[in-house]
């Protein structure tokens, strides 16, 4: 079976019922840094990411808001300096739905894949600076003792 991140959400118009607890206990298993929140007595995924800053907020928002409208399924975002607070659930069933799972699956993958990408942006930064083959500055290269 495909892992959550790699599948597509269904269109869900409602007549099924939410996801039971011991459905929500086995998907969370596949999403461990997500949390059961009920809010108003409907069951919810919670998470909250954190951030340098608000540029990085933003633009995980931004991409989870690019893979929301493709998947057709949208979250609750709250972005704040350095944290952007998801949260998913599915108003037909009033509740969670497999939808749910596979977009916090992606949430995370989104939120990986920012951190790999900036971590490269750093390196790269550091490699174009400061490369290996150019001595330290503090070295006194091309004089002599004569």
């Amino acid at each position: 079976m495909l892992a959550l991140k790699d599948q597509r959400c269904v269109a869900c118009e409602g007549g099924e019922p939410a996801l039971n607890r011991e459905e929500i206990a086995r998907l969370l298993g596949e999403v461990p840094t997500w949390r059961l929140h009920v809010d108003n007595s409907i069951d919810k995924l919670e998470r909250t990411f954190s951030f340098r800053d608000f540029i990085g907020a933003m633009a995980f928002t931004n991409r989870v808001g690019e893979v929301a409208e493709e998947q057709g399924h949208h979250p609750r975002l709250i972005t704040e300096w350095g944290k952007v607070t998801v949260q998913w659930w599915t108003h037909a069933v009033n509740g969670l739905h497999q939808n749910d799972f596979i977009m916090a699956a992606k949430s995370d993958g989104i939120y990986d894949e920012l951190r790999e990408r900036k971590v490269d942006a750093v390196t790269q930064a550091s490699v174009e600076s400061f490369p290996a083959s150019d001595a330290p500055g503090w070295t006194d290269r091309g004089t002599s003792d004569e």
